[in-house]
């Protein structure tokens, strides 16, 4: 390099390893951990990131019933989906979703993070919700990630 390059080195895929993280949902604020979580699917905790590339690990969220709202949210709280057919407009209550999908909650919560575009829908599968404490990704050896408390 000659003196005075400022040219940023840019990582390639394959230049790259991705790890396996597990997070406990269990008590933790969903904004908070969505947030913590997103950071980590997009690689930005990671010294080399590169905007362009999927230089983000892999997370397993546990426990995703346990995860909690503040304050009058968890009443107030309603998700949003439109079929497009007449009469399409579906709201559902947040205490329902949790109840019944608690894994869609943290699912689109981090959706909503990171970058809506092909890049984002790559990152967005690298995460694995599971509702309960259980998960089969035991041979991939995820580390326990802390997050929050």
């Amino acid at each position: 390099m000659a003196f005075g390059d400022k040219s940023t080195y840019f990582f390639k895929q394959s230049e790259l390893e991705q790890k396996w993280y597990v997070v406990d949902a269990q008590g933790q604020t969903l904004g908070r951990l969505a947030a913590q979580v997103a950071h980590v699917l997009r690689g930005k905790h990671k010294p080399f990131f590169t905007p362009n590339v999927d230089a983000g690990d892999f997370v397993v969220v546990i426990n995703a019933e346990k995860v909690v709202l503040t304050g009058k949210r968890p009443e107030q709280k309603e998700y949003y989906h439109n079929t497009q057919y007449p009469g399409g407009p579906v709201f559902e209550r947040f205490k329902d979703v949790i109840k019944n999908h608690p894994e869609r909650v943290i699912e689109h919560a981090v959706k909503g993070m990171i970058p809506h575009n092909r890049l984002g829908r790559t990152i967005l599968k690298k995460l694995k919700v599971y509702a309960g404490g259980e998960h089969p990704h035991q041979a991939q050896r995820p580390v326990a990630l802390k997050i929050g408390k």
